[in-house]
């Protein structure tokens, strides 16, 4: 196999792996900084008892977490030079800023805290320690960010010129005020609330069916997650339905490949189902809602939406020869994993809501047992989110300005690559195998119990 091929499957892989404890960092900070406030700001004896065991439980959680994160993230810097060194030069005065502002502001913030919060409880004042929390959730959150400038960039470019076969880094204000910046940096900011929420509600049902004695504390944990959970859901869909209208403007060919629509249509159709034929260029088959596509993009049922075919050629004509289409059947189907798994999380975010806030808990234990099994839905749709989000730019790494093709480094082998994504895959499979036992651990032997069970909590 060759090089392109394999460093795409490398970076691909990595970059989920490594995604798959971002979102949760992002979320679990800003739920462990809320619930310590509470624990801060409670005049309940009782209940600040709780929640101070509760925000150690949660935030061992996050550690747990966060050092995953750390690991996985930082050997994506590595494959820039490695595999992707023609991107490094064609990209690196304007990548490079960024990545050096998520370093400086943002990374060494947001660990730097993490140790005091970490190390600091009976040694700082209670708001102090709290404050260290706030900083590193606003830390996490501002890495974030920086690195979604700069994938921003790579989307839909602005703030730059072309020099010497570079681009060149001509407007920082216009680089991360940067429309797309926008939609991409508030949905992932909710998709983190919304998995760090659902966490909470598969860790805090496990607890009460488990153990009988920390019931009341999880009880609680049950309904601060639904509403942390709830508020991240309608976050989620909301952005990305802003998202959605802005790519008709900034990439309609992602657009129209994530609804497989070949043909140019005033108002379009909403495919539920397709059967894709990329090679005949058309869907041999197809159960659609007439109009909806045009009526989400527009708000209105009519609305002219540019067709796969058309966009491809008014590509060739602008660009030259090749092929502008993504894998067009991958990105159907995997927009459809993210929103259905959106819809099922909804779904269970708002029975536990129901069951908590009305005090039914212990009468449906067997829907509280199913829970922690369908953890695994936020890290289906944040994957299938980030397929789409990338593979739908493809041929490009950066729309308009240089392929995929072009960025791979020149004298890498296939056999290199190959060597490399092996190790790279097994050693962050038992990484995340020996961070799952260890939390799993963790949960099922550590109890979070209460002076005076059944208190009331303020």
């Amino acid at each position: 196999m060759e090089a392109l091929l394999l460093s795409r499957w490398q970076f691909a892989i990595t970059t989920i792996y490594h995604f798959f404890f971002v979102p949760l960092t992002l979320g679990l900070t800003l739920f462990v900084a809320l619930l310590e406030t509470c624990y801060v700001r409670t005049n309940n004896p009782a209940w600040k008892a709780t929640s101070r065991k509760l925000v150690k439980f949660f935030g061992t959680i996050f550690l747990i977490n966060f050092s995953l994160g750390v690991v996985t993230g930082i050997v994506q810097e590595f494959h820039f030079g490695m595999n992707w060194s023609e991107y490094a030069r064609f990209m690196g005065d304007i990548f490079g800023a960024p990545l050096a502002l998520e370093a400086l502001t943002a990374f060494f913030l947001e660990s730097t805290f993490l140790g005091i919060w970490m190390f600091g409880w009976d040694k700082l004042s209670e708001k102090a320690h709290c404050a260290c929390i706030w900083i590193v959730a606003l830390g996490s959150n501002l890495s974030a960010f920086w690195i979604l400038v700069a994938n921003s960039f790579m989307q839909h470019p602005v703030g730059f010129a072309i020099r010497n076969g570079r681009a060149e880094m001509t407007d920082f204000a216009s680089l991360i005020t940067n429309p797309y910046v926008v939609g991409e940096y508030s949905h992932a900011f909710f998709a983190g609330m919304t998995t760090a929420g659902f966490l909470v509600l598969a860790v805090s049902a496990w607890k009460y069916v488990h153990d009988h004695a920390s019931r009341y504390a999880f009880t609680q944990t049950l309904k601060a997650g639904s509403v942390f959970a709830f508020v991240g859901i309608i976050g989620v869909m909301g952005s990305g339905h802003m998202h959605t209208q802005y790519l008709q403007q900034a990439n309609p060919m992602k657009l129209s490949s994530m609804e497989a629509l070949w043909e140019t249509e005033d108002p379009a159709p909403f495919a539920i189902v397709a059967d894709i034929n990329q090679e005949a260029q058309r869907n041999d088959s197809e159960l659609t809602v007439p109009g909806l596509f045009s009526f989400m993009l527009y708000n209105t049922p009519t609305g002219e939406v540019k067709g796969i075919n058309n966009l491809q050629a008014e590509a060739v004509a602008k660009y030259g020869p090749g092929d502008y289409r993504p894998d067009v059947k991958a990105m159907f189907w995997t927009f459809r994993a993210m929103v259905g798994s959106a819809g099922l999380m909804m779904l269970t975010i708002l029975i536990t809501a129901f069951l908590a806030w009305k005090n039914k808990l212990a009468k449906c234990t067997c829907f509280l047992r199913i829970l922690p099994f369908l953890m695994p839905l936020p890290f289906i749709a944040n994957s299938s989110g980030w397929f789409v989000a990338e593979g739908g730019r493809q041929p490009w790494i950066v729309v308009g300005l240089q392929k995929t093709a072009a960025a791979v480094s020149p004298n890498l082998t296939g056999t290199d690559v190959f060597l490399t994504l092996s190790g790279f895959t097994v050693l962050y499979l038992v990484l995340i195998f020996a961070a799952l036992y260890i939390a799993f651990r963790f949960i099922n032997r550590t109890s979070v119990t209460t002076v005076a069970e059944g208190s009331d909590a303020k």
